[in-house]
């Protein structure tokens, strides 16, 4: 029974209304163009002129030759660790600053002391000459 009223139901309206996908479609193209648009404006518009050194593969501080499984340079390890190290600490500070109306005086302090601590840090690695790249 209720088949024959899906039936009944498709051969009333057999023209299906689209109007409903028309802003689906405008926020797809808005975003490939705005995706696109720069690059292939960057292309076009950009210098072209290569040259050896640019073309050469370049990657973690020196060129890349022969084998692939040779020993990188403890520094290049050092610094993408403590830039992770800092970043991940910093993120913590965007929370903070939305709630800080809401977390009170503690928060604001317990915030303090954690800047503290990563200051320390911080200038611990610089004395040190972690951050030195020669």
């Amino acid at each position: 029974m209720w088949i024959k009223a899906a039936s009944d139901n498709l051969n009333k309206n057999p023209q299906m209304n689209l109007d409903q996908y028309l802003p689906i479609l405008l926020f797809v193209l808005v975003g490939l163009g705005v995706g696109i648009a720069p690059q292939v404006l960057g292309y076009i518009l950009g210098p072209n002129r290569p040259y050896p050194a640019k073309n050469s593969p370049y990657e973690c501080g020196f060129e890349a030759f022969e084998d692939a499984r040779m020993k990188f340079d403890v520094r290049y390890y050092l610094v993408a660790i403590l830039f992770i190290l800092f970043d991940l600490e910093i993120a913590f500070l965007f929370p903070w600053a939305v709630s800080l109306k809401d977390i009170g005086a503690l928060g604001f302090w317990a915030v303090m002391v954690f800047l503290a601590i990563l200051v320390v840090g911080f200038v611990y690695e610089w004395k040190k000459g972690a951050l030195d790249w020669e």
